[in-house]
């Protein structure tokens, strides 16, 4: 766990993309590796809502609620992969951090969303962001762009590694009391390079969870 300390002055004007805390290391290069880290990780139950809600078919892939906030707006600007697995994989990591935000403007970490798209450290990473923003007392407001994706399996067939890229310059944190849009000017520190490891759910149903977090900050090479 690498945990990226803030001054508390910083951290309230933090654009904040999930930026707080990053499972594993920051210098990961599964480039030079044809093993997949987290490839023999298992998946979880995922949990269902309680009592629907009145989002649209369209925001319930699997079931589960994921819809946002008008204000709210993640951009996943990437092509979907011809394989199969990968592409189910890479849809499942867009709504992985659909339901990090989903839990952020729901005030709560113990959303249904969390629990049925992430397991283990993934699921760690994500009740850590959202508890973060929580206790800052911000919800999210803005764009928060992802792309430049591209997917690689395991030899297993039930481990896809999902890395893009995030864009979090016109993404703002917003303080709850009071409204107030934490702007920042435009900088390094907008760019963050993102390994997910995503893992079959050993249903045959087709949902992928994510298991692994991997996050280098200030990525250049997302610029």
């Amino acid at each position: 766990m690498k945990r990226r300390s803030l001054p508390v002055a910083t951290a309230l004007t933090a654009t904040a993309a999930l930026l707080l805390t990053a499972c594993g290391g920051g210098d990961d290069d599964s480039g030079e590796n044809d093993k997949i880290a987290g490839a023999d990780q298992s998946s979880s139950q995922p949990t269902k809502s309680p009592s629907p809600s009145g989002a649209p078919a369209a925001d319930k892939p699997d079931g589960v609620d994921v819809s946002l906030p008008k204000d709210m707006n993640l951009v996943f600007d990437w092509e979907k992969p011809k394989d199969k697995n990968e592409a189910a994989a890479m849809e499942d990591a867009a709504n992985f951090f659909r339901a990090i935000y989903r839990g952020v403007d729901k005030r709560t970490s113990r959303e249904a969303a969390v629990a049925a798209y992430a397991t283990g450290e993934g699921l760690h990473y994500a009740k850590t962001q959202i508890d973060a923003w929580i206790e800052g007392g911000w919800t999210a407001t803005g764009t928060l762009r992802h792309y430049d994706a591209t997917t690689r399996s395991a030899s297993n067939g039930n481990s896809v590694e999902v890395a893009f890229c995030a864009d979090s310059g016109k993404f703002y944190g917003k303080e709850i009391k009071t409204d107030k849009i934490l702007t920042t000017e435009p900088s390094i520190e907008d760019f963050d390079h993102y390994k997910i490891i995503m893992v079959k759910y050993p249903t045959g149903n087709g949902l992928w969870q994510a298991s692994k977090v991997f996050v280098e900050t200030k990525a250049a090479k997302c610029q």
